[in-house]
Order: C-alpha cells, then sequence, then structure tokens
C-alpha cells in the first residue's frame, strides 16, 4: 500500500528506504506516446552455490550429507550480479537461439500433440530434476517432491530410459556413463543402479540387470552419435567388464548360454527370475552393442565379438562369426524359452520364485518377485530392433488401453483417473490376476504411453500412436494438471522414457 500511494501520487518511487524487509518493488518508467508501445525488461538472477546431499535429497556417504557438492553454474559467476551481466551482454544471441529451437517445433509437420508432448517433457533437463555439481559432472533425480529431490542416483534404471541427453546434450550423456561405469561399478564388474555423492566413498544398493545393460546401450549410443573413437577405447575396459559381470557365479547368465535366468533387479522395483522379455533383451542388444564396440587390430567397431572369454581362446579371424553364431543361437534359445516357459498366448507369465538362484553382494537376496500370470504388459526396453511389433501392440491396444477409467480399480498412485482414457501398465484377462501382483501394475505412467506411441508410429500404427499422446495431453491440458508436470516420482520425470511392449510370440526377440 505504501509503495503504491508514493507511486500512483508522483509516478515514481522515490528514495529507497533504510530498512528493508522481505517485501519490495522494482520499477521502469518512460513515456509512451500514442499508438506506440514499450518493451520492459527484468532480469531475475540468482547464484547458489552450497549445495549439499543433505540440502537437496540426495543420499551421502555414512558422514558426508553436508559436504558441499556446489553448482557448476556458480563456478562460471562470482555472483549474482555477474550472472545477470553475462545475460544482458549476450540476451539478443541467447534468445535468437532459445527461438530458433522453440521454432524448430512449432513449424515440424508432426500432429500438435506430439509437438507439445516432446517440448514439455523436455522441460524436465531445465528444472531442478536435473543438476550438475561444481565439478561439471551430471546427475538426476527421478523426480521431485515439494523442497526436495524424489529418489536420487541417476538410477540406471530410470535414467536408462531417456535418450534426450544423448541427443541434445552429449556432454550430460557421458557425465551420466562416468558415473555409472565409474565409482559406481565396482571390481566385479556389479554396476550399482544409484550413485551417492560426493563420490568415491561408498556405494549403494546392487546392479540392476536392465540398468546395468542398458548402461551399456546407451554407451555404444553415445559413441555412434559421436564417433569418437578414444572415448570409447578409455570405455571399454569398463564395458567389458560390465558385459561379463552376467557370468559371474550364481549370476544373470551364469552358463553363458544368452539368458538371463538369475535373480534381475529391474525398473518394476521387484525382482524377476527366470527368462523375461525386459531384461532378457537388454542382456541381447548388451551383447550386440559390445560385439560392435569391441575392439580389434587397434581400432573399434569391427564386429570382433563381445569378449576374449565368449571367444572361448579362438583365433582372432575366428572370433566374429563364433560370435554371430552365438548370439543367434542365444537369440533363438531366449524367444523358444520364453514363449514355452513364460508365456501363454499373448499373455506373460513370470515366475515369481526360482529355487537355487542366490543373490550376493552384488544381487539382492531377498524375494521380492511378483507373478505376472496372465498379464499383458507393456515393459521399458526399446534398443534392439523389432520384426514383428505389430500384433504386440494390437494386444496392448485391445488389453491394456482403456478409454475411461470409470470401471477400473486402482488403489496405487493415481496419475489418471474418472472418464480420462489411458494405458495401464498391466492387463489381467478374465479376472486371472494373482492374488498379490508386482508393483505398479494398475497405474498409468505416461512415458510408457509416450514410448508405446512412438513404436505404434514406428510400426505404420500412425492414428493408434497419436491418439495414445493426445490422451496424456488432455490428461495435462493445464487445466486438470501441469502441461510440465507429468508426475510419477515426485513431480517432473526425467525426460524422454522409452519402452518395449511384450507378447507371447517369438519373432519380435531376435536382434
Amino acid at each position: 500500500m505504501l509503495f503504491w500511494d508514493v507511486f500512483s501520487a508522483k509516478g515514481e518511487l522515490g528514495p529507497e528506504p533504510e530498512q528493508r524487509d522481505v517485501v519490495g518493488v522494482v520499477l521502469q518508467s518512460a513515456t509512451i506516446a500514442p499508438r506506440q508501445s514499450q518493451t520492459f525488461t527484468f532480469l531475475l538472477a540468482w547464484h547458489f552455490p552450497n549445495r549439499t546431499p543433505e540440502w537437496c535429497g540426495w543420499d551421502a556417504p555414512k558422514g558426508k550429507d553436508g559436504t558441499r557438492i556446489g553448482n557448476y553454474y556458480a563456478t562460471r559467476f562470482d555472483d549474482a550480479w555477474a550472472a545477470a551481466e553475462y545475460t544482458v551482454e549476450h540476451l539478443t544471441s541467447l534468445e535468437k537461439r532459445t527461438r530458433l529451437f522453440a521454432d524448430a517445433f512449432r513449424e515440424s509437420t508432426l500432429p500438435a500433440a506430439v509437438k507439445e508432448a516432446a517440448s514439455a517433457n523436455l522441460s524436465t533437463l531445465a528444472s531442478t530434476t536435473c543438476f550438475r555439481t561444481a565439478d561439471g559432472a551430471f546427475h538426476g533425480f527421478e523426480g521431485v517432491n515439494d523442497t526436495r529431490g524424489c529418489c536420487f542416483g541417476n538410477c540406471t534404471h530410470v535414467w536408462n530410459y531417456e535418450t534426450a541427453t544423448a541427443f541434445l546434450f552429449p556432454s550430460f550423456a557421458r557425465s551420466l556413463r562416468k558415473a555409472a561405469f565409474g565409482y559406481s561399478m565396482d571390481d566385479a564388474g556389479a554396476m550399482r543402479f544409484r550413485q551417492l555423492l560426493p563420490d568415491g566413498y561408498d556405494r549403494f544398493g546392487w546392479a540392476a540387470a536392465d540398468g546395468q545393460m542398458g548402461q551399456i546401450l546407451h554407451a555404444y549410443l553415445d559413441w555412434k552419435l559421436t564417433g569418437d573413437d578414444a572415448w570409447l577405447r578409455e570405455m571399454w575396459p569398463r564395458l567389458k567388464k560390465a558385459i561379463e559381470f552376467a557370468w559371474v557365479p550364481g549370476g544373470w547368465d551364469a552358463n553363458r548360454d544368452g539368458v538371463m535366468e538369475g535373480v534381475q533387479h529391474n525398473t518394476y522395483d521387484v525382482e524377476f527370475y527366470g527368462p523375461n522379455p525386459l531384461c532378457g533383451i537388454f542382456y541381447l542388444g548388451a551383447l550386440r552393442a559390445s560385439e560392435e564396440m569391441a575392439p580389434r587390430n587397434g581400432r573399434y567397431g569391427l564386429r570382433c565379438g563381445v569378449s576374449s572369454a565368449l571367444c572361448a581362446g579362438q583365433p582372432m579371424d575366428r572370433c566374429e562369426p563364433i560370435q554371430r553364431q552365438l548370439l543367434c543361437a542365444a537369440g533363438a534359445r531366449l524367444s523358444q524359452r520364453s514363449d514355452r516357459a513364460a508365456f501363454a498366448r499373448r499373455y506373460g507369465r513370470q515366475r515369481d520364485r526360482a529355487p537355487g538362484v542366490p543373490g550376493g553382494r552384488w544381487l539382492p537376496r531377498r524375494s521380492t518377485a511378483r507373478p505376472v500370470p496372465g498379464g499383458c504388459r507393456r515393459t521399458r526396453a526399446s534398443w534392439s530392433r523389432a520384426r514383428t511389433w505389430r500384433p504386440t501392440l494390437r494386444a496392448i491396444y485391445g488389453s491394456n488401453y482403456k478409454r475411461t477409467l470409470l470401471e477400473h480399480d486402482n488403489v496405487e498412485r493415481t496419475f489418471a483417473l474418472n472418464d480420462e482414457a489411458a494405458v495401464l501398465v498391466c492387463s489381467y484377462a478374465e479376472g486371472s490376476g494373482p492374488r498379490i501382483p508386482f508393483p505398479y501394475y494398475a497405474e498409468v505412467f505416461t512415458g510408457l504411453e509416450h514410448a508405446t506411441a512412438a513404436m505404434m508410429m514406428y510400426a505404420g500404427m500412425i492414428d493408434e500412436g497419436v491418439e495414445y499422446i493426445a490422451n496424456t495431453r488432455a490428461r495435462y491440458d493445464g487445466e486438470k494438471r501441469n502441461p510440465w508436470d507429468e508426475a510419477e516420482c515426485g513431480h517432473p520425470l526425467c525426460a524422454g522414457d522409452v519402452v518395449m511392449v511384450e507378447r507371447g510370440g517369438v519373432e519380435w526377440l531376435r536382434v
């Protein structure tokens, strides 16, 4: 009131008051002639160098919660004023480049809903879900709560499914790879699925099957996009160790037959036992990617087998055909065994217990597996090319897609409800579901919807894919929900979730 009284009487604010508090105003003034306009620019700048794990919600090694890990931007500028000065000096260029990026979306011939979904989810990279520590390393929560991050650690089986960093910010992608294949991976090759900060003092948890294999595929993508052989040469010893961890006694593929039978922690926060497409397709994809990246004669990418262990000491000139034969046999076995032992028609049957499969210091000892009998599931993977997606996608379109949720029961997290249309994580046929299904089965993940829609478009099911995405945008329309906040774990989920669907057939499992 006092500010307004002065301004309305004099047209200005007068001298700055001697005593300051949390209330203040800023003023720019100009005389605007009739039929003319004036632009007023205000800049808000900040400088917070004191990020700690405890403050932001990131787990730390014991006794290190208060360690200052900092913010990278704070190392570029001495204070908030310096940041504001830089912005003023470069404002024209910064705005021009920003508008150029936005214009590329707007002018695309893609359907409006697809463009909106893509741009809205990319905003997560500029949210508090993501940050860079003072050393320049890129890190990401799974999302954020109101005051702290939600689910720390660049979680391999969550960030495993995004590709936005690889295509838009390759240095961020490499930073994630450096952490995953760095201290987070122990001498045995087990990649702990969450990274503690500050790094180098302790490790968290155990290895996730889809997460570890997916990080190998991510490294392959990083290399393919950049063609940087020097980077791959530096990474290869760690990549080799990561793939060979699948063969440790009692591990994922202890008998090295190309099929994961061991205890497989995964993105659904449970352990799967025995052959299953979610983890199995990541494994075959990682084997194939490793074959592409393996060194031969001082060069990379010449398809010289996954590793010397799989080549079984054969001469180098025989290494490639041996590896190709192994991959073909492994793919066929996985397809046949999955179809015979784990599936019935189009509905998956996941065993909830595998006697004699141990845990250990790398793998969880507890049995938290949940059965999926009769379930038509959307699972997250999508690195290996599939040949017969359409029957799978049609099964999901018929079983998991609900045009209204009025008759749908869900006692877990509610991300869609009432008369909204959505795609369920898992749908059971004719009431055949188990008494206690696996977690999240009845929920709606927009990330899975987006990625399933993308696969539909890739498979020629354009209308169905656009329909899925239009439904998500209708739910996040700015009135029902925040259009830049597709919640799952906390608020904004990491950008670019990608999925692989599953069915009872065998063709789609080919690499």
